[in-house]
Protein backbone atom coordinates (compact mmCIF):
# COMPACT_ATOMS: atom_id res chain seq x y z
CA UNK A 1 0.00 0.00 0.00
CA UNK A 2 1.49 3.21 -1.14
CA UNK A 3 0.44 6.59 0.70
CA UNK A 4 -1.92 8.58 -1.23
CA UNK A 5 -0.95 11.46 -2.71
CA UNK A 6 2.41 11.39 -1.83
CA UNK A 7 3.80 12.91 -5.02
CA UNK A 8 2.00 15.87 -4.48
CA UNK A 9 3.83 16.47 -1.04
CA UNK A 10 5.86 18.71 -1.93
CA UNK A 11 3.81 20.84 -4.07
CA UNK A 12 1.40 21.25 -1.35
CA UNK A 13 4.01 22.06 1.52
CA UNK A 14 5.70 24.59 -0.88
CA UNK A 15 2.19 26.06 -2.14
CA UNK A 16 1.95 29.95 -1.18
CA UNK A 17 0.02 31.39 2.02
CA UNK A 18 -0.54 33.98 4.25
CA UNK A 19 0.57 33.60 7.18
CA UNK A 20 -2.32 35.43 10.03
CA UNK A 21 -4.54 36.70 7.06
CA UNK A 22 -7.13 33.80 4.96
CA UNK A 23 -7.72 35.87 1.89
CA UNK A 24 -5.25 34.27 -0.33
CA UNK A 25 -5.39 30.71 1.87
CA UNK A 26 -5.50 27.44 0.14
CA UNK A 27 -7.32 24.81 2.39
CA UNK A 28 -7.63 21.38 2.83
CA UNK A 29 -10.61 19.88 4.76
CA UNK A 30 -10.60 16.41 6.12
CA UNK A 31 -13.43 14.82 6.91
CA UNK A 32 -13.71 10.85 8.23
CA UNK A 33 -17.19 9.83 7.36
CA UNK A 34 -18.59 6.78 9.56
CA UNK A 35 -22.35 5.82 10.07
CA UNK A 36 -23.22 9.67 9.23
CA UNK A 37 -25.28 9.18 5.36
CA UNK A 38 -28.28 11.71 6.95
CA UNK A 39 -25.61 14.71 7.95
CA UNK A 40 -23.80 14.32 4.79
CA UNK A 41 -25.49 17.02 2.68
CA UNK A 42 -25.49 19.36 5.49
CA UNK A 43 -22.15 19.23 6.05
CA UNK A 44 -21.26 19.46 2.93
CA UNK A 45 -23.67 22.76 2.21
CA UNK A 46 -22.18 24.64 5.23
CA UNK A 47 -18.71 23.39 5.33
CA UNK A 48 -18.62 25.10 1.49
CA UNK A 49 -19.87 28.15 2.48
CA UNK A 50 -17.54 28.44 5.31
CA UNK A 51 -14.22 27.59 3.28
CA UNK A 52 -15.56 29.92 -0.12
CA UNK A 53 -16.16 32.96 2.47
CA UNK A 54 -12.18 32.59 3.88
CA UNK A 55 -9.94 30.67 1.32
CA UNK A 56 -8.92 31.94 -2.51
CA UNK A 57 -8.97 27.54 -3.39
CA UNK A 58 -10.67 24.53 -1.23
CA UNK A 59 -10.75 20.83 -1.53
CA UNK A 60 -13.21 19.04 0.96
CA UNK A 61 -12.37 15.19 1.31
CA UNK A 62 -14.23 12.77 2.51
CA UNK A 63 -12.73 9.80 4.00
CA UNK A 64 -15.60 7.43 4.22
CA UNK A 65 -14.45 4.40 7.24
CA UNK A 66 -16.03 1.49 6.52
CA UNK A 67 -19.35 2.23 8.29
CA UNK A 68 -21.11 0.14 5.34
CA UNK A 69 -24.96 2.56 6.31
CA UNK A 70 -24.74 4.04 2.58
CA UNK A 71 -22.30 6.85 3.66
CA UNK A 72 -20.28 6.35 0.41
CA UNK A 73 -23.29 6.87 -2.01
CA UNK A 74 -24.29 9.74 -0.65
CA UNK A 75 -20.27 10.98 -1.03
CA UNK A 76 -20.14 9.89 -4.82
CA UNK A 77 -23.81 11.92 -4.81
CA UNK A 78 -21.75 15.47 -3.45
CA UNK A 79 -18.79 14.91 -5.61
CA UNK A 80 -20.49 14.58 -8.62
CA UNK A 81 -22.31 17.73 -8.00
CA UNK A 82 -19.55 19.50 -6.74
CA UNK A 83 -16.11 18.80 -8.55
CA UNK A 84 -14.02 20.03 -5.30
CA UNK A 85 -15.45 17.28 -2.99
CA UNK A 86 -12.75 14.30 -3.25
CA UNK A 87 -14.13 11.19 -1.56
CA UNK A 88 -12.07 8.11 -0.17
CA UNK A 89 -13.25 4.78 0.30
CA UNK A 90 -11.28 2.67 2.92
CA UNK A 91 -11.39 -0.97 2.02
CA UNK A 92 -12.90 -1.80 6.09
CA UNK A 93 -13.24 0.09 9.53
CA UNK A 94 -9.64 1.31 10.32
CA UNK A 95 -10.74 3.84 12.95
CA UNK A 96 -10.96 7.85 13.03
CA UNK A 97 -7.64 8.47 13.07
CA UNK A 98 -6.34 6.38 9.96
CA UNK A 99 -8.78 7.72 8.13
CA UNK A 100 -7.23 11.08 8.90
CA UNK A 101 -3.90 10.08 8.44
CA UNK A 102 -5.25 8.89 4.59
CA UNK A 103 -6.77 12.18 3.73
CA UNK A 104 -4.13 14.24 5.38
CA UNK A 105 -1.91 11.97 2.56
CA UNK A 106 -4.31 13.29 0.02
CA UNK A 107 -4.41 16.82 0.69
CA UNK A 108 -3.28 18.85 -1.99
CA UNK A 109 -3.25 22.75 -0.37
CA UNK A 110 -1.17 24.49 1.80
CA UNK A 111 -3.13 24.24 4.86
CA UNK A 112 -5.17 21.27 6.21
CA UNK A 113 -8.70 21.20 8.57
CA UNK A 114 -9.66 18.69 10.34
CA UNK A 115 -13.22 18.21 11.54
CA UNK A 116 -15.98 15.70 12.59
CA UNK A 117 -18.57 15.01 10.52
CA UNK A 118 -21.06 14.80 12.95
CA UNK A 119 -21.78 18.95 12.78
CA UNK A 120 -20.42 19.23 16.77
CA UNK A 121 -17.18 21.03 15.06
CA UNK A 122 -19.11 24.02 13.46
CA UNK A 123 -17.90 24.53 9.70
CA UNK A 124 -18.42 28.02 10.49
CA UNK A 125 -15.98 28.82 12.95
CA UNK A 126 -13.05 27.51 10.65
CA UNK A 127 -12.28 31.45 10.46
CA UNK A 128 -11.29 31.48 13.73
CA UNK A 129 -8.57 28.44 13.62
CA UNK A 130 -7.33 29.75 10.22
CA UNK A 131 -6.63 33.45 11.33
CA UNK A 132 -4.40 32.01 14.60
CA UNK A 133 -1.95 30.33 12.03
CA UNK A 134 0.98 32.90 11.88
CA UNK A 135 4.52 32.62 11.63
CA UNK A 136 5.05 31.61 15.15
CA UNK A 137 1.99 28.77 15.30
CA UNK A 138 2.03 25.65 12.77
CA UNK A 139 -1.22 23.82 14.58
CA UNK A 140 -3.99 25.27 15.82
CA UNK A 141 -7.07 23.48 17.71
CA UNK A 142 -10.19 24.61 17.96
CA UNK A 143 -11.18 23.92 21.87
CA UNK A 144 -14.75 23.75 22.60
CA UNK A 145 -16.39 26.29 25.14
CA UNK A 146 -18.35 24.20 26.13
CA UNK A 147 -18.57 20.20 25.32
CA UNK A 148 -22.04 18.96 24.26
CA UNK A 149 -20.99 14.99 25.64
CA UNK A 150 -22.65 12.83 28.41
CA UNK A 151 -20.64 12.67 31.82
CA UNK A 152 -18.95 9.72 30.67
CA UNK A 153 -17.77 11.10 27.21
CA UNK A 154 -16.45 14.07 28.92
CA UNK A 155 -14.74 12.12 31.78
CA UNK A 156 -13.11 9.63 29.40
CA UNK A 157 -12.04 12.78 27.02
CA UNK A 158 -10.37 14.22 30.29
CA UNK A 159 -8.52 10.75 30.67
CA UNK A 160 -7.75 10.27 26.80
CA UNK A 161 -6.24 13.84 27.23
CA UNK A 162 -3.88 13.07 30.09
CA UNK A 163 -2.96 9.97 28.28
CA UNK A 164 -2.03 12.49 25.10
CA UNK A 165 -0.12 15.04 27.17
CA UNK A 166 2.16 12.00 28.10
CA UNK A 167 2.53 11.36 24.58
CA UNK A 168 2.97 14.12 23.00
CA UNK A 169 4.81 15.98 25.94
CA UNK A 170 3.19 19.00 25.16
CA UNK A 171 1.63 21.03 27.80
CA UNK A 172 -1.02 21.55 24.34
CA UNK A 173 -2.54 17.67 24.94
CA UNK A 174 -4.95 19.21 27.38
CA UNK A 175 -6.56 21.57 24.24
CA UNK A 176 -6.67 19.83 21.55
CA UNK A 177 -9.81 18.43 19.66
CA UNK A 178 -10.32 16.90 16.36
CA UNK A 179 -11.13 19.93 15.04
CA UNK A 180 -7.52 21.13 14.17
CA UNK A 181 -6.59 23.56 11.39
CA UNK A 182 -1.83 22.99 10.78
CA UNK A 183 0.47 23.45 7.52
CA UNK A 184 0.49 20.41 5.14
CA UNK A 185 4.20 20.91 5.15
CA UNK A 186 4.20 18.94 8.65
CA UNK A 187 2.97 15.68 6.96
CA UNK A 188 6.60 15.20 6.01
CA UNK A 189 7.81 14.41 9.43
CA UNK A 190 5.47 11.50 9.85
CA UNK A 191 5.69 10.42 5.65
CA UNK A 192 7.08 7.24 6.12
CA UNK A 193 4.86 6.00 9.34
CA UNK A 194 3.13 2.86 8.73
CA UNK A 195 2.17 1.96 12.51
CA UNK A 196 -1.39 0.36 12.69
CA UNK A 197 -1.80 2.71 15.85
CA UNK A 198 -2.42 6.22 14.77
CA UNK A 199 -2.68 9.26 16.86
CA UNK A 200 -2.71 12.22 14.60
CA UNK A 201 -1.92 14.91 17.50
CA UNK A 202 1.03 13.05 18.46
CA UNK A 203 2.14 12.59 14.79
CA UNK A 204 2.30 16.65 14.49
CA UNK A 205 4.90 17.06 17.34
CA UNK A 206 7.11 14.94 15.43
CA UNK A 207 7.58 17.96 12.99
CA UNK A 208 6.30 21.29 15.45
CA UNK A 209 6.27 22.40 18.89
CA UNK A 210 4.18 25.31 17.89
CA UNK A 211 1.24 24.51 19.07
CA UNK A 212 -2.10 26.83 20.19
CA UNK A 213 -5.68 26.76 20.42
CA UNK A 214 -8.59 29.18 20.82
CA UNK A 215 -12.15 28.76 21.76
CA UNK A 216 -14.43 27.79 19.41
CA UNK A 217 -18.52 26.67 19.78
CA UNK A 218 -19.89 23.41 19.84
CA UNK A 219 -22.63 22.34 19.07
CA UNK A 220 -25.04 19.10 20.34
CA UNK A 221 -25.39 16.67 17.89
CA UNK A 222 -28.72 16.08 16.35
CA UNK A 223 -28.02 12.97 14.24
CA UNK A 224 -27.55 9.92 15.94
CA UNK A 225 -24.97 8.66 18.62
CA UNK A 226 -21.54 9.06 19.17
CA UNK A 227 -19.17 5.92 17.95
CA UNK A 228 -17.10 7.04 21.12
CA UNK A 229 -17.55 5.11 23.59
CA UNK A 230 -16.28 5.16 27.00
CA UNK A 231 -14.43 1.71 26.72
CA UNK A 232 -13.44 3.04 22.68
CA UNK A 233 -11.86 6.32 24.27
CA UNK A 234 -10.23 4.36 27.35
CA UNK A 235 -8.52 2.04 24.28
CA UNK A 236 -7.92 4.57 22.57
CA UNK A 237 -6.19 6.21 25.55
CA UNK A 238 -4.03 2.67 26.33
CA UNK A 239 -2.94 2.96 22.75
CA UNK A 240 -1.60 6.36 22.60
CA UNK A 241 0.17 5.70 26.17
CA UNK A 242 1.87 2.22 24.79
CA UNK A 243 2.23 3.19 21.24
CA UNK A 244 4.21 6.74 21.50
CA UNK A 245 4.92 7.02 24.91
CA UNK A 246 7.65 4.86 27.54
CA UNK A 247 5.28 6.12 30.63
CA UNK A 248 3.77 2.29 31.55
CA UNK A 249 7.19 0.91 31.10
CA UNK A 250 8.52 3.92 33.97
CA UNK A 251 5.59 3.88 36.41
CA UNK A 252 6.28 -0.84 35.80
CA UNK A 253 9.89 0.35 36.94
CA UNK A 254 8.23 2.62 39.89
CA UNK A 255 6.40 0.10 41.22
CA UNK A 256 8.97 -2.69 40.67
CA UNK A 257 11.27 -0.35 43.23
CA UNK A 258 9.07 0.95 45.55
CA UNK A 259 8.51 -3.06 46.74
CA UNK A 260 11.56 -3.95 46.66
CA UNK A 261 12.17 -0.81 48.94
CA UNK A 262 8.84 -2.34 50.86
CA UNK A 263 10.07 -5.57 50.91
CA UNK A 264 13.83 -5.05 52.35
CA UNK A 265 11.75 -2.86 55.12
CA UNK A 266 9.75 -6.11 55.86
CA UNK A 267 12.96 -8.32 55.93
CA UNK A 268 14.36 -5.69 58.40
CA UNK A 269 11.22 -5.98 60.96
CA UNK A 270 11.41 -9.73 60.62
CA UNK A 271 15.31 -9.86 61.01
CA UNK A 272 14.86 -7.34 64.20
CA UNK A 273 12.16 -8.94 65.25
CA UNK A 274 13.97 -12.69 65.35
CA UNK A 275 16.76 -11.07 66.81
CA UNK A 276 14.98 -9.58 70.05
CA UNK A 277 13.16 -12.46 70.48
CA UNK A 278 15.61 -14.71 70.93
CA UNK A 279 15.50 -16.71 67.99
CA UNK A 280 12.06 -18.02 68.57
CA UNK A 281 9.51 -18.27 65.62
CA UNK A 282 8.31 -15.17 63.90
CA UNK A 283 4.40 -14.67 63.87
CA UNK A 284 2.54 -13.45 60.74
CA UNK A 285 2.20 -16.11 58.32
CA UNK A 286 -0.99 -14.30 57.03
CA UNK A 287 0.87 -11.24 56.80
CA UNK A 288 4.07 -12.37 55.12
CA UNK A 289 1.28 -14.53 52.33
CA UNK A 290 -0.28 -11.34 51.70
CA UNK A 291 3.14 -9.50 51.10
CA UNK A 292 4.39 -12.15 48.98
CA UNK A 293 0.78 -12.31 46.93
CA UNK A 294 1.39 -8.21 46.71
CA UNK A 295 4.79 -8.65 44.96
CA UNK A 296 3.44 -11.38 42.83
CA UNK A 297 0.62 -9.04 41.59
CA UNK A 298 2.97 -6.32 41.03
CA UNK A 299 5.19 -8.74 39.09
CA UNK A 300 2.47 -9.56 36.88
CA UNK A 301 1.41 -5.85 36.16
CA UNK A 302 4.92 -5.36 35.13
CA UNK A 303 5.13 -8.47 32.75
CA UNK A 304 1.77 -6.93 31.25
CA UNK A 305 2.97 -4.04 30.57
CA UNK A 306 6.47 -4.97 29.03
CA UNK A 307 4.02 -7.73 27.27
CA UNK A 308 2.15 -4.53 25.79
CA UNK A 309 5.22 -3.35 24.34
CA UNK A 310 6.61 -6.87 22.47
CA UNK A 311 2.72 -6.95 21.22
CA UNK A 312 3.43 -3.47 19.29
CA UNK A 313 6.69 -4.53 18.17
CA UNK A 314 5.21 -8.11 16.74
CA UNK A 315 2.80 -5.64 15.45
CA UNK A 316 5.16 -3.47 13.33
CA UNK A 317 7.47 -6.76 12.27
CA UNK A 318 3.96 -7.98 10.32
CA UNK A 319 4.28 -4.70 8.28
CA UNK A 320 0.59 -4.46 9.16
CA UNK A 321 -0.74 -1.46 6.70
CA UNK A 322 -1.94 1.51 8.49
CA UNK A 323 -4.85 1.83 5.79
CA UNK A 324 -6.34 0.37 2.80
CA UNK A 325 -8.22 2.36 -0.08
CA UNK A 326 -10.82 0.53 -2.20
CA UNK A 327 -12.04 3.60 -4.21
CA UNK A 328 -12.15 7.15 -4.69
CA UNK A 329 -14.91 9.47 -6.01
CA UNK A 330 -11.69 10.82 -9.08
CA UNK A 331 -9.21 8.10 -9.98
CA UNK A 332 -7.05 10.54 -12.63
CA UNK A 333 -6.29 12.95 -9.06
CA UNK A 334 -5.83 10.50 -6.52
CA UNK A 335 -2.90 7.70 -6.09
CA UNK A 336 -3.33 4.86 -3.87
Amino acid sequence: MTAIGTERMANAAGAPHTSGSTSRMEISAVVPVYRSAPMLADLHRRLAGALGAIAGDYEIILVEDGGGDGSWSEIERIAELDGRVRGIRMSRNYGQHNALLCGIRAARYAVIVTLDDDLQNPPEEIGKLIGRLGDDVDVVYGTPANEQHGFLRDQSSRITKLALQSAMGAETARNVSAFRAFRTRLRDSFAAYRGPFVSIDVLLTWGTTRFTHVPVEHAPRRVGASNYTFRALATHAFNMMTGFSTLPLQIASLIGFLFTLFGLGVLAVVLVTYVVNGGSTVPGFAFLASIIAIFSGAQLFALGIIGEYLARIHFRTMDRPTYLVREVTDEDRIQR
